[in-house]
């Protein structure tokens, strides 16, 4: 967060008319009180979900969907970040710098405590001392902490746009730096950095652009990766970090502008989402919100996915490509057979009429009917109408949804037994689910009261779905939602 930067912006923004026009309306992601600048990485403590920002504010969780003010850590300062790292959460902070009162002089400090619930008994902190300090003069500015914690060691990242990003080496048993290490430069023109490893590569994250001023600021973040934590950090296209690169990973959309601050959320089993904020929410009279979204991975890259948007689809398996369906008896389309080879050529052509709920639906049994697996057909009892569940909550980012069969009352639902089937609609958490995009593109798709386990909708051959343990090594729990 570089101040110094967003009041330049803002004179040129008046000197030159600039305007920012934005279309399109996004859902809300997440309840509750999300008002937040410069969130840390999000992490679990004692059962829930915490992350710190800029001013010495923090927002906490049970189900990463409902937020509310939290516990409030010591120090103040700007941009903080999180880590646990065996029975200790480390706690980096920034104390000056970024362009505040005019200046680029800062220290990042290092507190740790053994939980972040100030009612738990383990609570407390403890400030291990500065770690690396910026003078106002250097090329750097010792702001924007992140940490990295691989293979038994502890990086931490720090830096804005005035000079360089640079990286050291902690000590994990203690959060002092290592002695006699010293920073090396990795990247500029970024700010608000955050590290990760995957498949032998390091990934350095930064955010690109002028925060802090609100629906004007261009925040986004981009990337560069390297096989050595020490860099050089290259882009997709081979421009080093050092000289400005950086592939595009996240930016504004809808009515949420500046995207900045990445944190990644590994749950495992293929499922990653990360944390940011975005410098204006519009429909929160465009304040500095926490937000959280679908990580995916495309040809080695990180980049940001979506959550699945309200509409009618066709919920396709990944294993077999057939559609999920209510089975029904199949009701043909008028139609001779012999027309669609043996016609003259010169014969009239014409649309045929797609088939309706009205021409089936009188046929269909009452009550609950089982659910499988078919060719997609396009018929009636393959689309299912997808929206949010208003005031049922959500995780992590995506909201529980209802899928119905379009038109009708007919529900998407667990069973007692574990299987699915299509009932009269109700307020029943058995009919809400979680359908999370996983880091291939695909979904996965949760019940809401799945009971123990990591229980998802999975294809059993070609033709049956059910509820089983989800195994990310496997396609039987991957959907595409397809519109008809």
């Amino acid at each position: 967060m570089t101040h110094s930067r967003a009041i330049r912006h803002i004179l040129l923004a008046l000197s030159t008319g600039l305007t920012l026009t934005v279309g399109g309306t996004a859902s809300a992601q997440l309840a509750g009180d999300v008002l937040i600048h410069d969130p840390s990485t999000i992490v679990q403590s004692d059962g829930k979900w915490y992350t710190f920002g800029t001013r010495g504010g923090g927002l906490v969780s049970e189900d990463g969907w409902t937020w509310a003010s939290g516990p409030v850590r010591p120090g103040g300062g700007v941009a903080p970040d999180v880590i646990k790292i065996g029975d200790r959460y480390y706690v980096a902070w920034a104390v000056g710098g970024g362009g505040m009162s005019g200046g680029h002089a800062s220290d990042v400090k290092i507190m740790w405590t053994r939980s972040l619930d100030p009612n738990s008994p383990q609570f407390g902190y403890h400030e291990v001392g500065t770690v690396v300090s910026s003078n106002g003069v250097e090329n750097n500015d010792a702001i924007d902490p992140a940490f990295l914690y691989h293979d038994g060691r502890l990086w931490l990242s720090y830096g804005t746009y005035f000079g360089s990003i640079r990286l050291i080496e902690l000590d994990p048993a203690t959060g002092l730096r290592v002695e006699g290490n010293e920073p090396v430069d990795i990247a500029i023109d970024m700010e608000a950095t955050a590290l990760m490893h995957r498949d032998g590569w390091f990934y350095l994250l930064g955010t690109h652009g002028t925060c802090c001023d609100g629906p004007n600021s261009t925040y986004n973040i981009r990337v560069g990766r390297s096989r050595n934590v020490l860099g050089p950090y290259l882009d997709n296209m081979g421009v080093p970090l050092l000289q400005g690169g950086g592939k595009l990973v996240a930016a504004a959309h809808g009515r949420m502008i500046g995207a900045g601050h990445f944190g990644l959320l590994d749950f495992g089993g293929d499922l990653q989402k990360f944390s940011l904020h975005y410098e204006a929410d519009m429909d929160r009279s465009g304040r500095s919100v926490l937000a959280i979204e679908p990580l995916l991975w495309r040809d080695g890259w990180p980049v940001g996915g979506s959550n699945l948007r309200p509409g009618t689809y066709e919920i396709r398996s990944e294993r077999s490509g057939n559609v999920l369906q209510m089975k029904v008896d199949f009701v043909r389309i008028p139609f001779d057979a012999r027309r669609s080879w043996t016609a003259p050529r010169d014969a009239p052509v014409r649309p045929i009429a797609d088939q309706t709920l009205g021409d089936v639906e009188a046929g269909w049994p009452d009550g609950p009917v089982r659910v499988e697996l078919s060719a997609d057909m396009i018929r009636p009892n393959q689309r299912w109408t997808i929206t949010p569940a208003a005031d049922a909550g959500g995780w992590f980012g995506a909201p529980y949804y209802r899928i119905v069969i379009a038109g009708t009352d007919r529900a998407l639902a667990t069973t007692a037994a574990g299987e699915v089937e299509a009932t009269a609609r109700a307020e029943e958490d058995r009919q809400l689910w979680r359908i999370d995009q996983l880091t291939d593109g695909s979904y996965r798709i949760t019940p809401k009261d799945g009971g123990e386990g990591d229980l998802a909708l999975m294809a059993i051959g070609t033709s049956t779905p059910t509820l089983a343990r989800f195994d990310a090594r496997s396609d039987a729990g991957r959907w595409r939602f397809v519109e008809p």
